[in-house]
């Protein structure tokens, strides 16, 4: 199942964030996002003007909500960048790939 098709899973904590080896089968489904240290994923959006880049801000915002998973959104005019990674664990799980595909699917 694509990740994309998937929920994200709430973490609890107490687990360990992914490893290099477990964090590239899930970066090759997500090619354009950027890995950051094995710490969080990032990606910049572009957009013609300020009103769409706030759009895509909202529309991420209610796919954050659905999935109880929360990025943090930079918007800019006509630029939108998103940084994702578990805050109760400081690091990356397989739900951070899964929001950012299911945040792929927007744009």
């Amino acid at each position: 199942m694509a990740l994309s098709e998937r929920d994200c899973v709430p973490c609890r904590g107490g687990v360990p964030p992914l490893t290099a080896a477990e964090i590239e089968p899930l970066a090759r489904e997500t090619a354009d996002w950027r890995v950051v240290d094995g710490h969080h994923i990032e990606r910049e959006f572009r957009f013609p003007d300020f009103r769409e880049a706030l759009d895509f801000v909202n529309r991420v915002g209610a796919i954050a909500e659905e999935q109880g998973h929360h990025p943090d959104c930079h918007l800019a005019w006509g630029r939108v960048t998103v940084s994702i990674w578990t805050h109760k664990i400081d690091g990356l799980t397989e739900s951070d790939f899964i929001l950012a595909a299911k945040i792929d699917a927007l744009s």
